[in-house]
């Protein structure tokens, strides 16, 4: 079946490709889906599916969907999960409810977002006579204050107990699999950081969990009796320590042991800035994840894996790791960054080589009362540097990571490939013009001694480095805000060179008047 945008039919009437019926199911197993497009949701709905489910699914755009392969298996509501008219059209003629949505950011006031849009959901599922809803919160210990986003998820698990509406709410802690975002935290740590300096959570215990039993254990929930409205924790069989669980996945992708040393200073902010850093996930997202993981965060009991059967038990962590592992593409991070490393490294060494700040030349230049001192320099361009060489690697990972990356081979029409140069093979030629152009100004001030023509030079170079900003914040916004105080002082560059320039012209100029 096409999926179909029921809220625009609503407003405009019938359109191209109008609703179809239904995929074949039993009338009984109706199950909506929200949080489809998300990685736990997305899984979920191809399980539901093979097991004879109709599925119908909550999202704001149907385009997010597009790229699933279930895509015309399930029907498609267009809509907000808090808005309580899009939840009537969605929750109508449901038995069962997956409530997979939360707030992943770190913008004010998610808490009453979330608190919001869970009380409106149980109202209209119970007004809409659903049978069960089921929600994914998350592992917490009890009696100790939650980090904010950890305890927005119970607040919301214990809002939909109390709907009136039969819930389970199922509550994990890391989920190992390609695409969970604290699947991905770890993975990119492990990888990136052969030695790390690390907060002290990393000696706190958790239980992991796969995400094949997630999924079983969530499209098993939709059949437990009337009368079960409880939580339940769930995970894996072993509890590790996240310094463990990184050595772990070390040794199953065939890494080295990585070197952990952890400090007391580290705050969960701080902390997340770190992970954002290090790894592709946002600050605001790590933020969470670094809240959750400063508790131990271990099942206190697996009640329900007495009556929903997992073929072949839980999986263990290793075998959960190989799993995740398969298929994906190699982390280029470190290779990027030996090649931005090296490409910076040359300008610097060039522009080192070109610099003579104790010149007779220099010292008889009229230079601006406004100019830093000599030792400023050394100090800022190093600084620098090192910010080029780490974010333009961030940006060419970034370009690596896309599915549908022009850089992974290029365009195909009709089987053959466009020439048409590549994402990556194009920012790297935006880099290494910025590079010539950075170790050009040296050159000319410095052994042309023309301070006139390093001034633009230096406001080519200027240019030069916005469009690579502007090329860097399209991949990776982090690093392109990383790159802003390069331009700002390559800017400053070209101010000076300028005044220089005039204030020795006019010298120069007056010398030749006196003579």
């Amino acid at each position: 079946m096409t999926p179909t945008n029921q809220r625009a039919q609503q407003a405009t009437g019938p359109t191209t490709g109008a609703a179809t019926p239904s995929p074949t199911g039993s009338p009984e197993r109706t199950a909506l889906v929200t949080g489809a497009s998300g990685y736990i949701g997305g899984q979920l709905v191809p399980r539901l599916l093979a097991e004879g489910w109709r599925v119908r699914v909550l999202t704001r755009r149907a385009g997010s969907l597009d790229d699933r392969p279930w895509a015309d298996r399930v029907e498609v509501v267009v809509g907000d999960a808090a808005d309580r008219g899009d939840l009537g059209t969605a929750l109508s003629g449901i038995r069962t409810a997956y409530y997979l949505v939360h707030s992943m950011d770190d913008r004010p006031g998610f808490a009453e977002r979330d608190r919001e849009a869970a009380t409106v959901f149980g109202e209209v599922a119970r007004e809409q006579g659903v049978q069960r809803i089921v929600y994914l919160g998350g592992l917490h210990p009890d009696g100790e204050e939650l980090s904010p986003h950890l305890a927005s998820r119970v607040e919301v698990g214990r809002i939909l107990l109390a709907s009136g509406v039969p819930t389970a709410v199922l509550q994990a802690a890391v989920v190992l699999g390609d695409g969970s975002v604290s699947f991905d935290m770890l993975r990119y740590l492990t990888t990136r950081l052969p030695a790390m300096v690390a907060p002290k959570w990393l000696d706190n215990r958790i239980q992991p969990i796969a995400i094949d039993d997630v999924v079983t254990l969530l499209a098993g929930a939709a059949d437990l009796p009337a009368d079960v409205n409880r939580t339940f924790d769930i995970g894996g069989p072993e509890v590790l320590t996240y310094r463990e669980m990184i050595q772990r996945f070390a040794a199953v992708t065939g890494l080295r042991r990585r070197l952990v040393v952890t400090v007391p200073v580290l705050t969960p902010r701080l902390a997340s800035h770190w992970v954002g850093l290090v790894t592709p996930i946002g600050a605001g997202i790590a933020k969470p994840l670094v809240g959750s993981l400063v508790h131990e965060v271990v099942a206190k009991e697996s009640d329900l894996l007495d009556v929903v059967e997992v073929p072949g038990g839980v999986t263990g962590f290793d075998e959960a790791v190989r799993r995740a592992m398969e298929g994906t593409t190699p982390d280029t991070a470190l290779r990027n960054l030996a090649i931005t490393g090296a490409a910076v490294t040359t300008s610097a060494v060039i522009g080192s080589l070109a610099t003579k700040p104790d010149s007779r030349w220099y010292r008889s230049l009229d230079l601006p009362a406004w100019q830093p001192p000599k030792a400023a320099f050394p100090i800022v361009w190093t600084l620098l540097y090192a910010d080029i060489a780490a974010s333009a690697a961030a940006a060419l990972t970034g370009i690596d990571r896309r599915p549908d990356e022009e850089g992974a081979g290029g365009r195909h029409a009709g089987g053959i490939r466009e020439a048409v140069p590549s994402a990556r093979q194009s920012y790297l030629a935006a880099l290494g013009t910025n590079l010539v152009l950075n170790s050009g100004w040296s050159l000319l001030f410095w052994r042309g001694r023309t301070p006139g023509g390093a001034a633009l030079e230096s406001a080519v170079l200027t240019a030069s480095g916005a469009d690579l900003v502007r090329r860097t914040t399209a991949v990776n916004s982090v690093a392109g805000r990383a790159l802003v105080p390069y331009v700002v002082w390559t800017g400053f560059a070209t101010v000076l060179s300028a005044e220089i320039h005039r204030r020795n012209r006019n010298h120069r100029r007056h010398r030749r008047h006196r003579r």
